[in-house]
């Protein structure tokens, strides 16, 4: 396997730190701190140009003064010396580095040439490094912390990878009151060098790390991204958090760490292709990703509740019904065992409902037991489990009635060993998740603990076990092969360098459509003719009804000029309508004459360019009402055939493609085979950069395109494209 250029960053043998001082104030110190406190194993050497101690180890007052080459170097400094001490570092022979000064390319053109300039020294001596513009990184593993504030006790299982330095650092003491720890931790930066791609690869590749999230504002190596994404979820969990598909969320990322962003549906449609679980808080990133790190995946949708309240009982069964999963009934010699637990009013179907039973035993260890006993569920959630939280609300009013007896010593009548209670998901291999209003409670301390995860509402248990199930689902997805690309069409390029020659944005539609014949792209018969008898000669040898449509280059959208003339069915209607499109079009331009396609169903098609991701391709309900419906997906080229096809399904209106009124089914086979083939075409031939096929009509079942559209580029752009 290759070596990930942050295994060295995240486990180095020594640290040099410039910009760390004794001032608590600053940051530079609060993260040579945490270096130090939270237990980092390696050499440590401050560099300070007038303290001879600083946080009680030698500093050295340059860089050329150390000992020995660090592994890593971290820079805290002032944005104009940042490039100077890289050099020195590379002089000196240090591999790695982490620049967390800002004020670089997220500030305009001056900043960007700076962090030119930081690259090019990186490449001068081979140096690998994170930043500028970042908050360091977490490896729990070997108790690294470079960031600041403190790290959580002990190793975790979930992986992170940010464009937000925040979501590494001050979120650290909200996760540990949620229980949640890193395995490791990356902040990313402006990415000038390593981004967030490598930091992908390099969770993907970590042991420790049974799940990874992830927060983007943009990606610009898109391909990269999603096939490395597609070799790690299949046997790893990916969450990912977008916020660059607005234009608030763009601009704000722009300035931030200065990435660039796509549109929303950009990276929807890369998400599941990558079978990337795509959330839409930070929140769902760590609840969700530590769920999946911590919990065992369920085995199918079935899910037993079992709670102390009708109403979060219904709240969890509706959120899991919504989300495709199953709350079913069960059996009824499964109620009979569970009625053995419930007070007279109590509901032993599922949801099961204790009815605040204050058997609290019951409700976190006897019932959940014998439901993952039964062989009927395949996750469990549980609300309610609680005793000292729940106590301590009550007893201010109880004091007097007790004898005024201490509350902790009160507790400690009451208090249980819980270790059966954690232990169940593990023992039966079942997932299960907790919601509880009591967060300070021993139930919720001890489930945390034992990475059972709790939530403060039941609504937020369900989406986790939702999680759960759409993971399972990814993982069962059938293998992406790399489609094997056609040999190229002579024809299509000569077409396409043809009307470059003349000056041409575009192919008309004659030969754009001749471009797609190429590639065995269905299509409806058509002549373009150059004079009035030519149409009236082409309909007759076609057969009536027909189309006439004006060709040319320079008009787009014919519709909206007027020059589409639909079911002509005599030789006066052609000629009417041929004299009325010359008219609309102000010339006489050539005619397209077609085969009238019938059908109540259409589709539309299509590719464009997205810096990064290159030639993607589109899917959805066409015709006249395209832009009100919304209705498509996309995916980055080239295309498998399973892409293809769950592309089909992803769209809101794929009932229509079903055997829907009378209507054959859609020769899904043949749409699958087109959006192939318009992927392949795209990659094929570089200066084509948009392609719209709009409508695909459904005639019976099979698919034939109606209108086409190919659109140029005068030069081609490697690996990116148009937006």
């Amino acid at each position: 396997m290759k070596e990930n250029p942050l295994d060295l960053l995240m486990n180095p043998r020594s640290i040099a730190v410039v910009g760390a001082g004794n001032n608590p104030m600053k940051m530079g110190t609060m993260q040579a701190l945490n270096i130090l406190k939270d237990g980092f194993q390696g050499a440590f050497y401050p560099i300070h140009p007038r303290e001879k101690e600083v946080l009680g180890c030698r500093a050295y007052p340059s860089v050329s003064d150390l000992p020995d080459p660090p592994d890593l170097a971290m820079l805290i400094v002032p944005t104009a010396s940042a490039v100077e001490l890289l050099e020195e570092f590379g002089r000196l022979g240090t591999p790695r580095a982490i620049i967390i000064s800002a004020g670089f390319k997220e500030t305009g053109e001056e900043g960007a040439q700076l962090e030119k300039k930081l690259q090019e020294t990186a490449r001068k001596y081979g140096i690998r490094f994170l930043g500028p513009n970042c908050m360091g990184v977490l490896n729990s593993q070997v108790s690294l912390n470079m960031t600041v504030i403190r790290m959580a006790d002990g190793p975790g299982m979930l992986g992170m990878a940010t464009q937000s330095g925040t979501y590494v650092t001050q979120t650290l003491a909200y996760l540990r009151k949620k229980g949640i720890r890193f395995s490791k931790a990356v902040s990313v930066g402006n990415e000038a060098d390593l981004n967030i791609v490598d930091a992908l690869e390099y969770l993907g590749q970590d042991e420790q790390t049974r799940a990874i999230g992830l927060y983007i504002e943009g990606i610009r190596e898109g391909r990269r991204f999603i096939e490395a994404a597609q070799k790690i979820t299949p046997h790893k969990p990916v969450l990912a958090q977008y916020v660059g598909g607005s234009a608030a969320g763009a601009r704000a990322g722009r300035s931030h760490t200065g990435s660039m962003a796509g549109p929303d549906y950009l990276y929807e449609g890369v998400f599941k292709q990558a079978g990337i679980i795509r959330v839409h808080s930070i929140e769902d990133i760590y609840e969700h990703g530590w769920t999946l790190a911590a919990q065992p995946l369920p085995r199918g949708k079935r899910v037993g509740v079992v709670t102390n309240s009708g109403g979060p009982g219904t709240a969890i069964a509706h959120t899991c019904n919504e989300g495709g999963m199953e709350v079913p009934p069960f059996s009824e010699g499964l109620q009979e065992r569970i009625r053995e637990h419930l007070p007279p009013q109590g509901s032993s179907t599922n949801p099961v409902d204790l009815t605040f039973h204050l058997d609290v035993r019951a409700l976190s260890t006897g019932i959940p037991e014998l439901i993952m006993q039964s062989g009927e569920v395949d996750a469990v959630a549980l609300h309610g489990a609680m005793s000292r939280g729940f106590m301590k609300e009550i007893y201010p009013h109880l004091r007097e009635l007790l004898g005024g007896v201490p509350f902790e010593e009160l507790f400690e009548r009451f208090r249980q060993d819980l270790s059966d209670t954690v232990s169940l998901p593990f023992k039966y291999d079942i997932p299960l998740v907790v919601s509880s209003f009591f967060e300070d409670d021993n139930y919720a301390e001890a489930y945390r603990k034992n990475n059972v995860p709790v939530f403060d509402v039941p609504e937020k248990a369900a989406r986790a076990l939702l999680a759960l199930y759409r993971y399972k689902t990814i993982r069962e997805r059938e293998k992406t092969l790399p489609p094997e690309l056609p040999v190229p069409s002579s024809e299509a390029e000569r077409l396409i360098e043809e009307a470059l020659a003349r000056g041409q944005c575009s192919l008309d539609e004659y030969d754009s459509k001749r471009v797609l014949a190429a590639y065995g792209i269905p299509l409806a018969p058509e002549r373009r003719v150059q004079a009035l008898e030519e149409a009236v000669e082409a309909a007759e040898e076609m057969g009536f009804p027909v189309v006439l449509k004006g060709c040319s280059p320079d008009i787009a959208h014919k519709s909206e000029r007027g020059l589409i003339k639909l079911g002509l069915k005599n030789r006066s209607e052609v000629q009417g309508a041929y004299f009325e499109i010359a008219e609309a079009a102000g010339e006489e331009i050539p005619v397209l004459v077609s085969e009238m396609v019938r059908g109540e169903r259409e589709l539309l098609a299509g590719v464009t360019r997205f810096p990064g991701f290159g030639p993607c391709v589109l899917f959805g309900l066409g015709g006249v009402f395209t832009e009100a419906l919304g209705d498509f997906t996309i995916r980055a080229a080239p295309l498998s055939r399973s892409e293809a096809e769950e592309m089909l399904a992803d769209v809101r209106g794929r009932a229509l493609l079903e055997g829907f009124r009378g209507l054959p089914p859609a020769d899904r086979e043949e749409l699958a085979r087109i959006l192939q083939n318009l992927g392949a075409l795209s990659l094929l031939h570089p200066r084509v950069a948009e392609i719209d096929l709009n409508p695909i009509i459904l005639s019976g079942s099979r698919p034939v395109v109606v209108d086409a559209l190919v659109v140029l580029e005068r030069e081609a752009e490697a690996g990116g494209g148009r937006t």
